[in-house]
């Protein structure tokens, strides 16, 4: 996204010096629990979620390596949402007297936190628009589009097949679908060719009509950056 001077690698290392492990399906942040520390994610990937009056879990977002967690314990003295593990994780922990200074020492570092978020802000609108107003397979596409995606920033040996790492129930979660819901998507999506499935690995076999289907816009890409300020 933007290449980092020695100093800020330096300042964004200090905030990984402790690590702490986490097995998948444990709980990093429970929603409503009273906040404190932030998190770098080193390794594996999480989801956060909420859950709903009904009992219903939604999940918001998946995270990856070298994603921010837990941000909201800036502003908020209790957590507004769960962060879990999906896979076995490494998080970094660090307290929020640590970023004050990495933001005071290091603008741009500070600039490109809000990037981040903004890229956050507007992949979640996209979530939102299409829970309300698109059909349950264009949701389930627009999931494999994301994962790839994500995955692949940080492997980019990564092509049109990956591993998928999620449940269909945790798919459902995020989709607004039923497991059942999700299956038969996925499996609609086969007969058309869009995707081919082998255990938990998926395949795109043809990538352009998949993204037409999920209406999906990477919000990664494209991305405007020349107004960040210079490194100190």
């Amino acid at each position: 996204m933007a290449a980092l001077t020695p100093s800020e690698h330096s300042a964004l290392e200090r905030l990984e010096e402790r690590e702490r492990s986490l097995r998948r399906g444990g709980t990093l942040v429970r929603e409503n629990d009273p906040t404190g520390e932030m998190f770098v994610l080193c390794k594996g990937t999480m989801m956060t979620s909420v859950l709903l009056d009904n009992g219903s879990r939604q999940i918001l977002r998946f995270l990856f390596p070298g994603d921010m967690l837990a941000v909201s314990s800036l502003v908020y003295r209790k957590a507004p949402e769960t962060i879990t593990a999906l896979t076995d994780c490494v998080v970094c922990p660090f307290e929020r007297s640590a970023m004050s200074k990495v933001l005071s020492d290091h603008p741009r570092i500070a600039a490109l936190i809000m990037v981040y978020n903004q890229i956050e802000r507007a992949a979640l609108t996209d979530r939102l628009a299409a829970l309300g107003r698109t059909p349950a397979k264009a949701r389930v596409a627009a999931i494999l589009m994301e994962m790839r995606n994500r995955l692949r920033m940080m492997d980019k040996a990564i092509g049109t097949s990956f591993v998928l790492g999620l449940t269909q129930e945790e798919i459902g979660d995020a989709t607004g679908l039923t497991a059942v819901h999700v299956n038969r998507m996925l499996r609609q999506l086969e007969e058309e060719k869009l995707i081919a499935r082998e255990g938990g690995r998926i395949a795109f076999t043809n990538e352009q009509a998949l993204s037409r289907a999920a209406n999906y816009v990477d919000r990664y890409a494209n991305l405007d950056l020349g107004w960040l300020p210079e490194s100190r």
